[in-house]
């Protein structure tokens, strides 16, 4: 199995919907903000500096809810890349207790031209790390 990155989380009053818990859409956020901290902190600063990403889709499986109060991490996990893609899935959790497992396809770009950009084989080496 790949080895997960921890992204903590932290939840605002804003986040939470008419029903008290954490909206479905917040989690999308999350998502977004775990995965590109996963990437600057993985790859090389001329890299982060060359390279955007973009979602392409995800698939969110929610397990149960989660409150204002709770403590809740982001474990990031590669699970591939191919060509300007890589595929990540990322499972939120309270303590041992999975909320939510989302996987998602994402789209590397180059920051200037912002066409697909292929990541050199080393730097995708950092994200798949064994």
């Amino acid at each position: 199995m790949n080895q997960a990155y921890q992204h903590p989380i932290g939840i605002c009053p804003s986040d939470i919907d008419h029903m008290g818990h954490v909206n479905n859409s917040v989690y999308l956020k999350w998502v977004q903000e775990a995965v590109v901290d996963f990437w600057e902190k993985v790859a090389p600063p001329e890299a982060v500096a060359q390279h955007l990403w973009i979602a392409l889709s995800h698939e969110i499986k929610y397990r149960r809810p989660t409150f204002l109060d709770d403590l809740v991490v982001a474990d990031v996990i590669a699970e591939k890349v191919e060509g300007a893609r890589a595929f990540f899935t990322t499972i939120i959790k309270r303590g041992e207790e999975v909320l939510a497992e989302v996987k998602s396809t994402w789209c590397c770009l180059d920051a200037v031209s912002r066409r697909p950009a292929r990541l050199a084989h080393d730097i995708a080496q950092r994200f798949l790390v064994d």
